[in-house]
């Protein structure tokens, strides 16, 4: 098993604290009032993991190839006789 693999496998179930403002704190606890939302953590797990799901399909978006990667597999598929 790669040690990055059992890191993640090490990490599941576990947790870290993150600091935000009273305030923010307050305000989301008073938003999901009514909610499907148990707890502040509960909400800012959720909304994060959306804001980051989002953050990654825009990244994959922007890997597209270039056009001088184009270029050159079109090129080769060429010489190999598929084009």
């Amino acid at each position: 098993m790669v040690a990055e693999e059992l890191h993640e496998r090490e990490s599941r179930g576990r947790y870290t604290t993150v600091s935000i403002p009273i305030t923010l704190y307050r305000r989301i606890k008073e938003m999901i009032k009514d909610t499907g939302f148990t707890s502040v953590s509960q909400f800012v797990i959720y909304i994060l993991r959306e804001v980051i799901s989002s953050m990654e399909e825009e990244r994959l978006k922007g890997e597209s190839l270039s056009e001088e990667e184009k270029r050159r597999i079109i090129d080769r598929l060429k010489r190999l006789g598929y084009l």
